[in-house]
């Protein structure tokens, strides 16, 4: 059987007019965006880094330009009849991070440049906001066209600092940027401003009351990034190729590509949506690779979850309002907001009668790539012994043998070094936490209700399920007692795996496990 040519895969491409005229694969967002330019003249869209925000800016500037050529076989070419050229403005803020006041006002100057030359302004002003203003009445006076400004990761040159005390500075140099954006509003015929995070309208945009934010809007749910219903229709080839590379079946396939790069909602009811930049990666290279979080975690979320003290198992579940965590950043008062506008966590169930989001890890990508940025916080610097100790005992629990697990983690925790809150039980539920997590085809979470109590911590495994009780400076026997007494298993009696109930026992002086009973 002759093998199917597929086209190439765009990886790291953000260019519509190289993918088109390279004959790469696209999949067709243009009906988003005809629904975007008739819905309001001022948008704004958050999402996470690497998600196609880029390409998604390239293609409206693509169609503004009037490029009807490059749009043959989507969905705009078959509803826009007119195709008029309008003169388009794009800043890409993404080369503006790690600045100073004056370098940042330098590089907007750079952008502003650009554009002088091509409307023929010899003389600008000083000021980058009349700059633009002036920019903006020069184009529509020479084309006759009202102007189209489109401004790529507004806030990259902030999101660094967001923690420190730069921040105010740098974000009135955005502000004093965008503040004609208003004002201009009779020459402008459409304005788009896509970031990651989300500040509040007054301290950046310059006042842009009229700003329509698609970004929790259920009919935008899959603007950016791959649904599943696109990656099995415009993409079905692919995961063919992949299935016969993995030598594993097309079913097979794709649910490991979901378990992998899937489970994003930006909204509620949302169909799953897949990480763009991993999954090309993942069939480009036939491998599930952590790609989106080996491209670079974030030195600010780091520090950000430093400063609100949050624990690993924070990050499994949590609960708040829209306003919780689709809120401004620079004011915030829990890490929430930035763990969700960044991608690290997504909405995963809506409570409507209180208005309340579930929001959680949203795919095994992110599950152990965050996990591994934690652990030189949370367990010990050295991140090589603690993954050698997790696939030492991934090893142990694919042959079902707990106790193997067990003596290799009291091994382990005796190494590590003594940190302060380590004689607590909370301490030792977070590093088995940590470690289990890291047991990357394994599920691990923890504080799982029953109706009789909490279950401290919960283990799935491909053939069990474990149930932990933690007790410090007790016996075995006093952890595996509560296990019992309280009917704990009782509550996963329908789970389709077998239930082991385990009672540990942890010594605060020797730092590590003092003993442990398992029962079936």
């Amino acid at each position: 059987m002759e093998q199917k040519k597929l086209k190439r895969l765009p990886v790291g491409i953000q260019t519509y007019e190289k993918i088109i005229s390279g004959d790469y694969l696209y999949v067709d967002k243009t009906e988003y965006i005809w629904n975007m330019i008739h819905l309001s003249n001022y948008i704004f869209l958050s999402r996470p880094r690497r998600f196609g925000k880029s390409l998604l800016c390239s293609t409206l500037q693509a169609y503004f330009e009037g490029r009807k050529e490059l749009f043959k076989d989507t969905f705009i070419y078959s509803v826009e009849k007119e195709w008029t050229e309008y003169p388009v403005l794009r800043f890409d803020m993404s080369m503006g991070k790690h600045m100073e006041k004056e370098q940042l006002e330098r590089y907007i100057g750079k952008r502003l440049e650009q554009y002088e030359k091509i409307y023929g302004i010899t003389k600008p002003a000083i000021d980058n906001n009349i700059r633009l203003s002036n920019l903006i009445n020069a184009a529509y006076i020479q084309t006759g066209k009202k102007v189209v400004v489109i401004i790529d990761e507004y806030d990259a040159p902030l999101l660094d600092v967001v923690h420190e005390e730069t921040l105010p500075a740098l974000r009135d140099v955005m502000h004093n940027f965008f503040s004609p954006l208003k004002a201009s509003e009779p020459y402008l015929k459409f304005v788009f401003l896509t970031g990651i995070t989300k500040f509040s309208p007054s301290s950046i945009y310059g006042g842009l009351n009229n700003l329509t934010n698609i970004s929790m809007r259920p009919d935008y749910a899959a603007v950016c990034g791959i649904s599943l219903d696109e990656m099995t229709s415009q993409m079905s080839d692919y995961i063919d190729d992949f299935a016969e590379h993995r030598n594993i079946t097309r079913e097979e396939a794709t649910a490991q590509l979901k378990r992998q790069y899937d489970g994003y909602h930006f909204t509620w009811p949302s169909p799953g949506i897949f990480n763009p930049y991993s999954l090309l990666n993942a069939f480009q290279d036939h491998q599930f690779t952590n790609y989106w979080f080996a491209s670079g975690t974030p030195t600010y979320l780091i520090e950000m979850l430093r400063k609100f003290d949050t624990l690993p198992t924070d990050i499994s579940s949590m609960e708040g309002g829209a306003d919780d965590f689709d809120a401004p950043t620079e004011g915030m008062t829990t890490i929430m907001p930035l763990l969700y506008q960044s991608g690290y966590v997504t909405i995963k169930d809506y409570d409507e009668s209180f208005s309340s989001y579930t929001l959680g890890i949203p795919n095994n990508e992110v599950r152990i790539g965050l996990t591994k940025a934690l652990v030189p916080s949370y367990v010990m610097p050295n991140t090589i012994i603690v993954n050698n100790t997790a696939r030492n005992i991934a090893r142990c629990l694919a042959k079902d043998d707990i106790d193997g697990a067990l003596s290799l983690l009291q091994t382990f925790l005796s190494t590590v070094p003594y940190c302060n809150g380590a004689n607590t039980e909370g301490h030792y539920q977070q590093v088995l936490y940590i470690i289990f997590t890291l047991v990357s085809d394994y599920f691990a979470d923890v504080e799982i209700h029953t109706p009789t109590g909490r279950v401290d911590l919960v283990l799935q495994t491909k053939t069990t399920l474990y149930l932990f009780e933690i007790k410090l400076n007790k016996s075995a026997e006093a952890a595996m007692m509560q296990i019992e007494l309280k009917d704990y298993a009782q509550k996963f009696a329908l789970c389709g795996l077998p239930v082991v109930k385990v009672g540990i026992s942890f010594d605060t002086e020797k730092h590590t496990i003092g003993e442990w009973i398992v029962k079936e």
